[in-house]
């Protein structure tokens, strides 16, 4: 065991290089998914059916279909339509938009789950419907949806791994690299899954801080 550390400990600075970019790339991506996934809730509530039917289709296809096979189109299928992207914003647009449609569903679960009358009575009050649902709607959505949003951030943390099928240099491509150069397998990719089980964990505790903090009675 102590022998392994000591043989791995040369590589650590690399892996932790490629830990922060796997992270770079997942916050960029929950960004996206989050903004997606309320655009997708709110139009297939929407009562014009052409917007409802898009939202419905995006929803089907992205949970129909491998997220791998999303990454490929993005980045190898849309240069045939003369749109490019580079490897980094492939990856974030394909899996922003994968990660957007379960979004899409969780939020549309917390919006059933807030009494229709709370948005009447706050447009009765003199919001309109934009504010309404921005300031009396959205932040009692918030709490709670954090647990499934939580999930669903762990996951496109940890989907990161696919962009190394796009030269994307994130933990599993450089722990690919490293085996490839010394033959060591095991090693290197129990490094990987520590470092994966450090992110993660990470996410899943500060969502466990904001929950507490936000759900304290008042």
């Amino acid at each position: 065991m102590i022998e392994g550390i000591a043989y791995l400990w040369p590589y650590l600075p690399g892996f932790f290089r490629a830990s922060w970019l796997a992270l770079q790339i997942a916050l960029v991506t929950i960004l996206v998914s989050w903004l997606c996934g309320l655009i997708a809730a709110l139009a297939k509530r929407s009562s014009i059916r052409p917007i409802r039917w898009m939202a419905e289709f995006y929803i089907w296809f992205i949970r129909g279909t491998p997220t791998l096979i999303q990454v490929f189109i993005v980045y190898f299928g849309l240069p045939q339509l003369g749109v490019s992207f580079s490897p980094f914003l492939a990856g974030v647009i394909a899996l922003g938009v994968s990660s957007g449609a379960y979004v899409a569903e969780v939020i549309r679960t917390g919006l059933n789950a807030i009494p229709k009358g709370q948005f009447d009575a706050a447009t009765a009050l003199g919001l309109d419907r934009v504010d309404a649902m921005r300031f009396v709607v959205l932040p009692q959505v918030i709490r709670i949806i954090v647990p499934a949003l939580t999930n669903e951030a762990i996951n496109t943390l940890k989907n990161t791994s696919l962009l190394s099928a796009i030269t994307v240099v994130e933990l599993t491509l450089h722990a690919q690299t490293m085996i490839a150069a010394t033959f060591r397998p095991f090693e290197f990719y129990i490094l990987a899954a520590l470092l994966y089980l450090l992110m993660t964990s990470l996410l899943s505790w500060f969502a466990s801080w904001y929950e507490a903090r936000h759900h304290q009675a008042p």
